[in-house]
């Protein structure tokens, strides 16, 4: 398999469901890119909303500034509203996938405007500090707010894998912003090798491989207009990229095996790895 490649994107997303904040250089921690799904939009009862159900949830677009301490949250056709960030409040119960955590609330004028936006009632919560979450997978780690491990990591072969079929069947194309992922590799020749990588060295920090991606109903969604435009990606994925314990996976998920800095055009080097010969995705 392929050693060698190069970080072609990194990608943040601070507010679980919310656009992307692209990076050239960060400095990676043990839950992933700083402030990776730090904060998550609720319900009133404290459960978790994405773009599965609010897929307008795209068009919101955040900015961390002044080291953490601040947010901002912006949609067009609406007033941005800035939130100091809350670390010392007392916790409040959320659901993550039924799953319970620990919240911090970021007050009304945060609530008040996620609620305008959305037309439901919303809060929205910040990762308490000691939140101690682990994810299991061939190597576990933490994470804040993710569907599961702390970096999901695509590579460019896979995403142009799937585009070739499109092409190849006279269908349009999609845009890579559809599977939202973390790092964007670039320089393996062959499609999938993310799936085989055991341990990646990624500029000064180490990864490790949990799991395959297996994706949902997020793919549907139109990043640009915050819409559902299925059934693709999900349709061709069913052709090629099944797995045994059902559904469909493309890129793959990993944990953070030493903290370090990384940037756009670091060098990627698989240190560790399996055959990607093996019977299915990730085996």
């Amino acid at each position: 398999m392929a050693t060698y490649a190069t970080v072609g994107e990194l990608l943040t997303y601070p507010v679980k469901g919310c656009a992307p904040v692209p990076l050239t250089e960060a400095e990676l921690t043990p839950a992933g890119l700083p402030y990776d799904r730090s904060f998550m939009v609720v319900g009133e009862d404290g459960t978790y909303r994405s773009q599965r159900r609010d897929p307008e949830l795209a068009l919101i677009r955040p900015e961390v500034g002044d080291r953490g301490s601040q947010l901002t949250l912006r949609r067009a056709g609406f007033e941005p509203v800035r939130i100091p960030v809350d670390l010392t409040s007392a916790r409040t119960p959320v659901d993550l996938f039924g799953v319970p955590y620990q919240g911090i609330d970021q007050g009304p004028d945060a609530a008040r405007w996620l609620t305008g936006v959305l037309g439901a009632p919303s809060r929205l919560v910040r990762v308490p500090p000691e939140h101690d979450r682990v994810e299991q997978g061939v190597h576990p780690g933490t994470s804040g707010y993710a569907d599961s491990c702390a970096l999901h990591i695509l590579s460019r072969a896979t995403f142009d894998d799937l585009n070739a079929r499109y092409t190849a069947a006279g269908k349009p194309t999609l845009p890579m912003s559809r599977f939202r992922p973390n790092i964007v590799v670039d320089g393996w020749e062959a499609p999938h090798q993310e799936d085989h990588a055991r341990r990646l060295l990624v500029g000064d920090a180490e990864l490790g491989f949990a799991k395959v991606a297996i994706r949902c109903a997020v793919t549907l969604v139109d990043q640009e207009t915050g819409t559902k435009a299925g059934p693709e990606p999900l349709r061709m994925l069913a052709a090629y990229r099944r797995v045994p314990e059902g559904g469909v996976a493309f890129g793959a998920l990993y944990s953070v095996l030493r903290t370090g800095k990384l940037a756009v055009g670091d060098a990627c080097a698989v240190v560790a790895g399996t055959s990607p010969g093996g019977a299915g995705p990730g085996l």
